[in-house]
């Protein structure tokens, strides 16, 4: 590509007017097609001789060589014009036109003017001139070479075209000064010692940013090579087959030579900077590691020796520690510095030479030696900080606990009832369990911080001697002391709550025995309540009288053994007062509750028991003269008797020995039981009423006995009466045939009389 006087930039605001470009387009011999778009408006014949001066010089010499067709489209302009800018065409490229195509307007000019002009000039200009319509220009020119402005399919965007000509441009001038400045700068490394240290000293940066310049470079060519694929594949298809910056403008191969010499350059750069930077890193690297090495033998080890005590109690130790902490802090500045040298001479082991990396290796061992040894000695005085904190923190809790007890077996115990008194035992005797966990959790922590102690890393033999070992040994001593005085408060406040334990379990005791006294009191006065209210049937036959009877015997004996229990109790509750040293009680009048209760169940038991014996009497009696066949009036007297004086005993009610009174169950129930006895007795009134109709029945039988013989004899008396009867009628004819017998008539006369009488 030839080398290009006018930059665009300098004649951008022509360049964008279009007066004249190359759209890419090609005549039937190959050559370019230059088209000069003529306007209504005045032409500067200044700007159109500099923008064909700048369009001419992009082609290659072998373009030039095939000539130019040049397009003047004077449809929208005047004859003087167009013959202007064709005779300006003689004195610009008269060498490379070939052939020069006029379009004219519709309404032309006058033809014999223009064509005797051109004919008078051909031999002067140089080139062929031709008028002709846009409609007949593909006479010279094909379709597809020709823009749309003149019925043609090939495709052109001057802005486009433009901007892609201001970038290759730019690309073209920032490449060609960035080689210039790499190649001094490359050199720059091949002189002696002392100008490569003089030459390090300067800035070796370019004016330009290396990789900016390849970026544009690289997305130049792609475009570009994505407009030669789609231009050659359109031109096949008869669609746009060219474009300005094609491979006829050479435009791609000196945008691959430019990234080519300058992506030479540049690694050649990179190379030059990185060993240069390498260089500069180990002359740093060195002295930063030099640097911690002093800092940590130095200072850093000094601070940790002044630093050996582990303080008397815990406000001591969290100072201590805020003062190691304020150390740790200064080291891990140090430690930082050392974690970044570490991965600086890790990379530069990696791609250093022989002799940088035994150099390296040396100052990395150095380095790991004095920070590891540093970092033990830190991790060592922090486990013996932490052990005497937790150590001193046990102490204060333990002896805090301490106070606590021996404040609570100080203080005097009046509880107010056997609740509370275990309330306060359970808490005296976990808090005695918190103590002996306190003292064994302080043994443990002694015995660690005297571990830690003893196990703490040494110093080099070279700082050995200015160690400090008497500190040890007052912080060990420290430690134990603590522990036995300890153990002897623990031991004393032990011995007393023994003692207290000993009185609150005989209060308790006593709380306990009284309770159960006075619960004893509410039994027995509950089984006399049951006793009155609920103990009024007397049963329906002996059998069951019998059976209540057994039953309130067991009863009675419930009752009997809750007295003697509460007797028991009260008296139990006397022998601890008197040991407890208790003269005021609440559980005086207990005794008199209990007694008076007993003595109210023993009369009203008493009285259940003689109604319950007076039943079981009127029953067995009733049964048995129910059951009897031949019963004696007075033995159903004796159990009528005995019936009343149960009914009699029934509506009496018990009179306790203050002198107060209360009947058995309600007057219901007092009734229904006179009613069971009731008609016990209606049974055995009946029975007498069967007796008694048993003694009629005797009777009326003997009645009845002595009215059959009456019977009999009257009917032996009709027998003979029917005889006599008889005898009359034998009689009767013996007259009619004797009638002159008046003798036997007479005595005849006589029997019948006799009979008569009789």
């Amino acid at each position: 590509m030839s080398n290009v006087t006018v930059e665009a930039t300098a004649m951008l605001p022509i360049l964008k007017k279009k007066l004249a470009f190359l759209s890419g387009g090609k005549d039937r011999r190959s050559g370019l097609i230059l088209t000069i778009p003529l306007s209504s408006d005045q032409t500067s014949m200044e700007e159109l001789s500099a923008t064909l001066d700048y369009l001419l010089s992009i082609p290659s010499q072998k373009c030039k060589a095939r000539g130019f067709t040049v397009i003047v489209d004077g449809r929208k302009s005047q004859w003087n014009i167009v013959k202007t800018v064709v005779l300006m065409l003689q004195n610009v490229i008269p060498a490379e036109v070939s052939l020069v195509c006029v379009v004219k307007p519709d309404e032309f000019w006058d033809k014999k003017v223009t064509h005797f002009c051109f004919w008078k000039e051909k031999d002067r200009l140089g080139f062929e001139v031709i008028l002709v319509s846009a409609n007949k220009l593909t006479r010279y020119i094909e379709p597809c070479q020709l823009t749309d402005d003149f019925g043609g399919s090939l495709d052109y965007d001057h802005n486009d075209w433009l901007n892609k000509r201001l970038v290759f441009e730019k690309f073209t001038k920032e490449s060609t000064s960035l080689l210039d400045e790499l190649l001094v700068i490359n050199d720059s490394d091949k002189g002696s010692a002392v100008d490569r240290e003089k030459s390090a000293d300067c800035a070796l940066l370019p004016s330009v940013d290396p990789e900016t310049v390849l970026q544009t470079g690289h997305e130049l060519l792609s475009e570009l090579q994505q407009r030669r694929f789609n231009g050659s594949e359109g031109g096949g298809q008869g669609g746009p087959a060219w474009c300005p910056m094609e491979e006829e403008l050479l435009a791609q191969p000196q945008v691959m030579k430019l990234l080519d010499s300058l992506r030479e350059q540049y690694t050649r750069y990179q190379e030059l900077c990185r060993q240069r930077n390498k260089r500069t890193q180990l002359d740093e690297i060195h002295a930063k590691v030099m640097q911690v090495v002093t800092w940590l033998q130095g200072p850093g080890s000094e601070l940790l020796k002044t630093q050996q005590a582990i303080g008397d109690s815990m406000r001591a130790a969290q100072a201590l520690q805020q003062k190691h902490e304020e150390i740790e802090s200064q080291h891990s500045e140090w430690f930082a510095v050392y974690v970044e040298l570490n991965q600086q001479i890790a990379a530069l082991l990696s791609a250093g030479e022989e002799e940088e990396v035994l150099e390296l290796k040396a100052l990395q061992q150095q380095l790991s030696d004095v920070c590891y040894q540093q970092a033990a000695q830190l991790e060592g005085r922090q486990n013996v900080l932490q052990a005497a904190q937790g150590f001193h923190g046990i102490t204060q809790e333990l002896s805090q606990q301490l106070d606590g007890l021996l404040g609570m077996l100080c203080a005097d115990v009046a509880p107010a009832d056997g609740a509370s008194i275990q309330q306060n035992l359970k808490l005296l005797e976990e808090k005695l369990q918190t103590v002996e966990a306190g003292l064994s959790s302080l043994r443990q922590k002694g015995g660690m911080l005297m571990e830690q102690m003893c196990t703490q890393p040494p110093w080099p033999l070279e700082e050995a001697e200015e160690s400090p070992a008497g500190d040890q040994q007052d912080n060990t001593q420290h430690v134990q002391t603590v522990m036995e005085e300890m153990q002897l408060r623990k031991q004393r406040c032990e011995d007393m709550v023994d003692v207290r334990r000993l009185k609150m379990l005989q209060m308790v005791q006593l709380f306990k025995c009284e309770e159960d006294a006075l619960q004893a009191v509410e039994w027995l006065g509950e089984l006399l309540d049951a006793l009155l209210k609920t103990h009024v049937r007397l049963g329906d036959d002996s059998q069951e009288t019998r059976i209540m009877l057994d039953k309130h015997r067991k009863f009675v004996d419930v009752a009997q053994s809750t007295y003697d229990y509460g007797r028991q109790l009260l008296q139990a509750t006397v022998v601890l007062c008197q040991s407890l040293r208790c003269t005021t009680r609440s559980s005086g009048d207990t005794l008199p509750r209990l007694n008076r209760v007993w003595k109210q169940f023993s009369v009203s038991a008493e009285e259940r028991q003689q109604r319950l014996e007076l039943a079981l009497n009127f029953h067995t009696a009733a049964e048995r003269v129910l059951q009897q066949e031949c019963v004696d009036p007075e033995s159903l007297d004796e159990v009528d008797s005995s019936g009343k004086t149960l009914l009699d005993r029934l509506i009496l009610p018990v009179i306790f020995p203050d002198g107060t009174e209360q009947y058995f169950g309600s007057p219901s129930d007092t009734a229904a039981a006179a009613e069971g006895v009731r008609e016990r007795l209606l049974l055995v009134e009946e029975r007498r009423l069967q007796l008694q109709e048993v003694e009629l029945h005797n009777d009326e039988e003997d009645e009845e006995e002595e009215v059959e013989v009456l019977n009999g004899q009257e009917a032996r008396l009709d027998v003979i009466g029917e005889e006599l009867s008889e005898k009359e009628e034998q009689d009767d004819e013996e007259e009619e045939e004797e009638e002159e017998e008046e003798e036997a008539g007479q005595q005849g006369g006589d029997l019948e009389r006799a009979t008569q009488d009789c």
